[in-house]
C-alpha cells in the first residue's frame, strides 16, 4: 500500500510543479507558452482552469501525504532506535571473581 501512494506522490509531485510553472506570473515565465486568448480555455485564458487544478493537485498532495504516514505509522511497529541490538554495542560489565584481589604495594 505504500509503495502505490509512493509513487502516487511522486506523480503528484511532478504534476503540481508542471501547473505551478505554467501559470503566469509578473514576469512572463513558462505562461507565455500557455496559449493565446482564443485558446480552449476561453477569453480570459487558462488561469482559473490552473488555479483550480493547483488547488485540486495541492489538495490531494496533502491528503495523499497523511495517508502515506499514517500507513508508513502502520507497518512499521518500532522505531530505529528500538532495533538497534544495545548488547552489541556496549559490552557488558566484567563478571567479579569470588576471591578479593590482592592489594597493590609499591
Amino acid at each position: 500500500m505504500t509503495t502505490t501512494l509512493l509513487v502516487i506522490q511522486f506523480v503528484l509531485t511532478i504534476l503540481v510543479t508542471i501547473v505551478i510553472l505554467l501559470q503566469k506570473s509578473s514576469s512572463i515565465g513558462l505562461g507565455a507558452y500557455s496559449g493565446s486568448n482564443e485558446s480552449m480555455f476561453g477569453s480570459k485564458g487558462p488561469t482559473n482552469f490552473l488555479q483550480k487544478a493547483t488547488y485540486t493537485l495541492g489538495l490531494l498532495f496533502v491528503l495523499n501525504t497523511l495517508a502515506l504516514g499514517y500507513f508508513y505509522n502502520q507497518e512499521t511497529s518500532k522505531s530505529a532506535i528500538d532495533k538497534i541490538n544495545i548488547e552489541s554495542i556496549v559490552p557488558s560489565a566484567p563478571q567479579e571473581n569470588s576471591a578479593p584481589a590482592a592489594p597493590v604495594q609499591n
